[in-house]
């Protein structure tokens, strides 16, 4: 009984990606906040660098995409690194929409841009891979 309780849940979470998706971006963004909050205490009570803050920014952008990757292997079971992917993605592009809205505009380099796209869905593959 226990067993095809297990197999009907594994079955609902790949008829409906959406609901996983939704909840690894979320478990994404908690995360961030969490050790964005953190960065800025260090940064509060240790005066740190703007180097060091932005290496603590990139850190907190792979373990989060890491994190949400691993949710969604977990959840979907098959084809884990691209639907880690697709968590690490849709999680930059919430990040980029919420960026473009604070600033009111696109100001940002567009190498950066590049290079957090990369990080955020890399690290969300892989992710996805380990889970």
């Amino acid at each position: 009984m226990v067993n095809l309780q297990n197999k009907m849940k594994a079955r609902d979470a790949k008829g409906n990606p959406a609901h996983a998706i939704f909840l690894s971006v979320f478990v994404m963004f908690v995360i961030s906040g969490l050790l964005l909050l953190f960065l800025a205490m260090l940064l509060y009570k240790m005066d740190l660098s703007e180097g060091a803050v932005k290496i603590g920014v990139v850190v907190i952008y792979v373990i989060s995409g890491v994190i949400g990757g691993v949710i969604m292997g977990k959840v979907m079971k098959e084809q884990k690194f691209l639907w880690g992917l697709a968590a690490g993605v849709l999680y930059f592009v919430i990040l980029l929409l919420v960026s473009l809205l604070v600033k009111g505009g696109f100001e940002m380099e567009l190498t950066k841009v590049l290079t957090t796209a990369i990080l955020c869905g890399a690290s969300g593959m892989a992710g996805g891979m380990i889970s």
